[in-house]
């Protein structure tokens, strides 16, 4: 069986070289060569060289880009799973043969944006690989959620980035859009009717900000700490709300552009580690950091 097993490996390794799929889901989330090259630590044309390779190796193109944008070809799209599955299983592998078990007890803290996509299935997943890891999770706001990193209350989080701040790996970079009911109608000539979450949530600045700037009026509608309790009011048609683009809840859609609504502009959303609490820790915050960037485009593409 571990004889098999191996085989399989270097078949694995021959086909697709796990370096080169990991650049590849690195420039596949960011769609960016630069930014890629920043998560991996690597130069830009290190990236370009392992993109290139991988092409080479599935005799297809990945990616379509120019000198303004990258975006993934259909085959792309479809490398995705096979990137995921094939770094899963050498992983698994890598950690049966060598006998290494993460353990120690993990706090984690997500974003409320993640509580209705496919982050479960992450979560299991390192669960099961990592059965001896204690994994404490926190769902709260991102504001929140900087605030307790800060003062030492998680190993590691996953959330929005604010405007003004550089820190944290990037997961993946999204726009913003009012969303609200199907069919629902924003008069230009009223106050825009607003669903928030609560301060220092980072969407609800935003918005305020916005349509400040815009000299739009506005009230707000409903306000809730529970991205269900949003959701619902904004099911009912009690207004609009500012989510992220990609992760649109079921339900829910775009509001047409002839409410004139001003654009919320882009959002970041970033891996941050908490202080240094031993070897062991860290070893289980960056497996899981791991995780979640590989499955990145699962949170993205299969969620909200």
């Amino acid at each position: 069986m571990c004889d098999d097993g191996q085989a399989v490996g270097r078949y694995l390794r021959r086909m697709y070289e796990p370096t080169h799929l990991r650049t590849f889901l690195a420039v596949a989330q960011t769609l960016s060569f630069t930014q890629a090259a920043r998560r991996l630590g690597l130069r830009q044309s290190t990236v370009s060289q392992h993109v290139k390779r991988l092409e080479e190796e599935a005799g297809r193109r990945l990616f379509s880009r120019d000198t303004h944008r990258v975006a993934l070809t259909e085959d792309g799209e479809a490398m995705l799973g096979f990137a995921r599955t094939i770094l899963a299983a050498h992983e698994r592998a890598a950690a049966f043969f060598t006998g290494k078990r993460l353990r120690g007890r993990l706090r984690f803290g997500a974003s409320e944006d993640f509580v209705l996509t496919r982050l479960p299935e992450i979560l299991e997943a390192f669960r099961r690989d990592h059965p001896e890891v204690d994994l404490e999770l926190t769902v709260e706001l991102s504001g929140i959620l900087h605030r307790q990193l800060e003062s030492g209350r998680h190993d590691l989080v996953l959330a929005k980035r604010r405007a003004d701040d550089t820190h944290g790996e990037l997961v993946w970079r999204d726009s913003l859009a009012w969303v609200g009911a199907p069919g629902l109608r924003v008069e230009p000539d009223r106050p825009v009717p607003l669903i928030l979450f609560p301060p220092p949530a980072i969407t609800r600045a935003r918005a305020l900000e916005v349509l400040e700037a815009h000299g739009r009026a506005w009230r707000i509608a409903c306000t809730s700490g529970s991205l269900s309790g949003l959701v619902a009011a904004a099911r009912a048609g009690l207004g609009v709300m500012a989510h992220t683009r990609g992760l649109v809840p079921p339900g829910l859609e775009p509001v047409a552009a002839r409410g004139g609504l001003p654009e919320l502009g882009e959002v970041e959303f970033v891996l941050l580690h908490g202080r240094r609490r031993g070897a062991a820790v860290q070893e289980a915050a960056e497996a899981l950091a791991q995780a979640v960037l590989a499955g990145a485009d699962r949170l993205h593409r299969g969620g909200q």
